[in-house]
Parts: C-alpha cells; sequence; structure tokens
C-alpha cells in the first residue's frame, strides 16, 4: 500500500461499502475537489487497484439458495493438468470461485445452485465428467453469519 495515501485509501473505503457513489459524492465526503477525486479515481483503475465495479446480489432473491464449497483433488499434478482444470471448470456458470489450495486438496470451488437437485445434476453432469479429478468433497452452507466484500485499508 506503499503508493495509497489516505485519500486514495478513505475512497477505496468508500467504493467498497457503496461503489454507486458518485464522484460528486466521494468529494463532498473527503471535502476535495471532484476534478481531485476524478483523477484519483482513473488512476485507481488504471493501476488496477480497482479491478472492476460489480453490483452484489441477494443471492436467495434470485434463487442461489445452495452454496456449496468442493475441495477437488486432481490424480495429476503437472501445469498443463492444473491448467486444464482451471479452464474447464471456470466455464461452469456455476462456480463462483475457483481457488488453487496448498494442503490435502488441489482446488476449492464456491458453487452457487438453486437447491440439492440442481446441485446434484452440476456434480454428475458436469464437474465429474472433468478428466483427472480423484476425490471430490462437497460441504453445503448451513448458515452465514458474514459474507463481506471489503477489505480492511
Amino acid at each position: 500500500m506503499a503508493e495509497l495515501d489516505q485519500v486514495d485509501i478513505e475512497i477505496l473505503k468508500l467504493l467498497q461499502k457503496d461503489a454507486s457513489l458518485t464522484n460528486k459524492e466521494l468529494a463532498f465526503h473527503l471535502r476535495k475537489s471532484i476534478a481531485t477525486i476524478h483523477d484519483r479515481v482513473r488512476r485507481l483503475h488504471e493501476k488496477g487497484v480497482i479491478k472492476r465495479t460489480v453490483a452484489i446480489l441477494d443471492r436467495k432473491k434470485i434463487n442461489r439458495k445452495l452454496v456449496t464449497f468442493s475441495h477437488v483433488l486432481l490424480n495429476a499434478h503437472t501445469a498443463s493438468t492444473l491448467h486444464q482444470f482451471e479452464q474447464e471448470v471456470i466455464k461452469f456458470p456455476e462456480v463462483m470461485e475457483c481457488l488453487q489450495m496448498s494442503g490435502s486438496f488441489d482446488f476449492i470451488l464456491r458453487i452457487a445452485t438453486t437447491d440439492m437437485d440442481a446441485y446434484h445434476d452440476f456434480y454428475r453432469n458436469k464437474l465429474a465428467m472433468l478428466p483427472n479429478i480423484t476425490t471430490v468433497q462437497s460441504f453445503f452452507v448451513l448458515s452465514e453469519a458474514k459474507s463481506d466484500t471489503a477489505y480492511p485499508l
């Protein structure tokens, strides 16, 4: 964070809470000119500090009520096998995250489906069809005490 000053950090804090804030609103909150805020936000985008701006949806209201974390172990660990798995699994719209891990499993997938039947269909007809999978252990989310997208700054 050496290249971020306090104004940048405050902009990022505000945008993480509400990315729909306009430059005018940010300027008001931070007591800076709109032009200054505009330049700083543009620079944060250009440097890749802000990767993208999105709307965070209530998954239950869009009928994605079942969230599953699946731990996947592959039978080979060559660069091409790992890359091939990643390239195939990220094509599935049910897969919200694909993380390569250290430890007992190679990947953790966060999967969102409508219900258990939809997950079963995804598992049998998509995930299990991928080559080189040895083991899949799935864990179903029962409740969600915290789900945050904002990083502490």
